[in-house]
């Protein structure tokens, strides 16, 4: 299926006519026709707009789609890869993006790609530095040129992948709008972050988030646990409709309530589920949410 046909496809079955898609997204009704009908492309800011409408992740928007101009196909770009060849731990600090894609594949090195459509110097401006230490990898991006992190999370865009039969332990440091992390196995992966948007799509493992800010957790698949820690925040985590998962609320002043179809709802956690949806901190709380377009 092309990106056309998904879109018009999503959108129909969300009841959202073309007027009010344009209007969510902030193009004209006539962009939406274009984009439908083929005879148009959207820009990767309007991409990740509709990947966020529809709670889809940009590789399934974009998957099997030949002539969509891909997120990897930018102005600018700078490319890294490492061999490795046995299970290491990752720590990677990355600082300010607009965008993380955190992935798995099926290879033996590290790919590390950093793009933009505005920064011209992106090659001079960042650098990525690997050190393989033992049974660890220290993976840094620096800022150089007076580069700010206010100007790296509007423009930057970074894509990692890993290989999935080396990853152990991942610890992530991040300050980016939006993260999505997909197609990932590992033992755990713990997200030191600033972010409002995270989309977790076949991830194994546990996925601990440590963020102060209210933050929308899409959960495209739910397979292991995904532990939220928070000091007074509000936030947000959608399931699919058929996840079983035990929830659980730790911490001083939190909680954890429900919504189905947009309403708020009984509990509609499961007891002793090997999946896990746990809130740990102070004074925050927790939506979890079954969302009909998953």
């Amino acid at each position: 299926m092309t990106f056309a046909e998904k879109l018009k496809s999503m959108r129909k079955q969300s009841g959202m006519s073309q007027e009010k898609l344009a209007e969510k997204i902030g193009v004209s009704r006539q962009a939406i026709t274009k984009w439908e009908n083929d005879t148009g492309i959207p820009d990767i800011e309007n991409i990740l707009a509709i990947s966020s409408i529809f709670n889809v992740s940009v590789d399934e928007l974009l998957s099997n789609e030949k002539n969509m101009k891909q997120p990897t196909d930018f102005l600018f770009e700078s490319v890294n890869e490492y061999d490795i060849d046995f299970p290491k731990r990752y720590d990677m600090k990355l600082g300010g993006a607009n965008t993380l894609v955190l992935s798995g594949y099926d290879g033996e090195k590290i790919r590390v790609r950093l793009a933009s459509n505005t920064l011209s110097t992106l090659q001079s401006d960042f650098k990525l530095k690997i050190d393989d230490i033992k049974n660890r990898i220290d993976l840094d991006i620096n800022r150089y040129n007076k580069m700010t992190e206010a100007e790296a999370k509007e423009a930057l865009m970074i894509f990692v992948q890993l290989p999935n039969k080396y990853i152990g332990k991942i610890e992530l440091a991040v300050n980016a709008e939006n993260i999505e992390v997909s197609s990932l196995e590992c033992d755990s992966i713990e997200l030191d972050t600033k972010t409002k948007n995270v989309t977790l799509d076949n991830v194994s493992g546990t996925v601990e988030i440590n963020c102060n800010l209210d933050m929308n957790i899409i959960c495209k698949t739910l397979n292991g646990s995904v532990e939220i820690n928070q000091i007074s925040a509000t936030s947000r985590i959608c399931v699919p409709e058929n996840a079983e998962f035990t929830a659980v609320k730790k911490g001083i002043g939190t909680s954890i309530s429900y919504e189905k179809d947009g309403k708020k709802a009984d509990d509609f956690s499961t007891t002793d589920s090997e999946n896990i949806i746990e809130l740990n901190g102070m004074k925050s709380e927790l939506v979890i949410c079954l969302n009909e377009l998953m």
